[in-house]
């Protein structure tokens, strides 16, 4: 029998202003001992005890962007062994996020935030590292196996596993209900 999987449950949501075409990013460049010092990512974070992650991803989104979530779309699970900066496993529920109301300020206690544009963040996940550089993006380097997933035109959500070791992928798995 194998160890028992006791993953840290989080929540990683993309604004997306469809009509603008860009999505919102936290450029994490606040805390200098931040283990994602200097990339970009989504929104989101740690479930709490006492929350479903629907519940979990709308107060991440107002603690962190100050809106109120009014349409969104769980896009998949991610499991993530040995992500964390001390191993630590996760397991994430990624959503996509295309409408909301509030004024989203400049910057939140990770980062600064940015609207980016879709396309250079998907140029940022591309398969091409010549592309990828040209982006100019700093990323976990695994999010450009699923983010593309995030935006497609698929309806059905994705289902991955993402080890980690010594804070890179070490695979990528996935399957679409």
């Amino acid at each position: 029998m194998g160890v028992p999987y006791r993953p840290i449950v989080g929540t990683l949501a993309y604004v997306w202003d469809r009509a603008a075409d860009v999505v919102l990013l936290v450029h994490r460049n606040a805390r200098p001992h931040d283990e994602h010092l200097g990339k970009y990512n989504g929104l989101g974070g740690k479930l709490e005890a006492d929350e479903d992650v629907v519940s979990s991803v709308q107060r991440e989104l107002r603690e962190e962007a100050a809106i109120e979530l009014t349409s969104f779309v769980l896009r998949g699970t991610i499991s993530w062994p040995g992500f964390g900066a001390n191993g630590e496993d996760w397991l994430g529920f990624v959503f996509l996020v295309d409408g909301w109301n509030g004024q989203i300020p400049a910057a939140n206690d990770e980062g600064t935030l940015s609207w980016v544009p879709r396309r250079r963040l998907l140029e940022a996940c591309h398969d091409d590292p010549a592309v990828r550089a040209a982006a100019a993006l700093p990323m976990w380097e695994g999010d450009r196996h699923f983010l593309p997933m995030v935006f497609d035109e698929d309806p059905r959500p994705f289902w991955g596993v993402m080890p980690y070791v010594d804070g890179k992928p070490a695979d990528w798995r996935y399957c679409r209900a």
